[in-house]
């Protein structure tokens, strides 16, 4: 998927994507971007990432160690936490619910459009 994608869409889901791209392997943030635009969120840029991985590490559900990198500074790794792992269970459920509500109705037959004039 390589268009762009609904904002605010993808300001409710970009927390659960960082946490499950984490959860399958630690990253740094440059990393994470790349993950997230090889998945088809190329439009996601490090300038919505760092925030939100600072603020999913304030609320604990992230922990990052500093690893020493032979091209330049050190880089900031993160990892699940225990809470962060609770917060990825608990938000695909949230989120498997939403898409099944969303598909329900959206899957309801439409009346025919009106036609033009009408």
């Amino acid at each position: 998927m390589t268009s762009s994608h609904d904002p605010q869409l993808l300001k409710g889901v970009l927390s659960l994507l960082l946490l499950h791209l984490l959860a399958e392997q630690e990253s740094y943030g440059y990393e994470v971007v790349q993950r997230l635009q090889g998945a088809g969120f190329a439009d996601v840029l490090e300038g919505t990432v760092y925030p939100a991985l600072a603020r999913l590490e304030r609320e604990g559900r992230l922990a990052s160690r500093l690893v020493a990198s032979s091209s330049g500074p050190a880089r900031k790794y993160y990892r699940l936490t225990a809470a962060g792992h609770e917060a990825l269970t608990a938000g695909a459920a949230n989120w498997a619910r939403h898409v099944a509500g969303v598909e329900a109705v959206l899957s309801r037959p439409l009346p025919a459009a009106p036609q033009k004039g009408s």
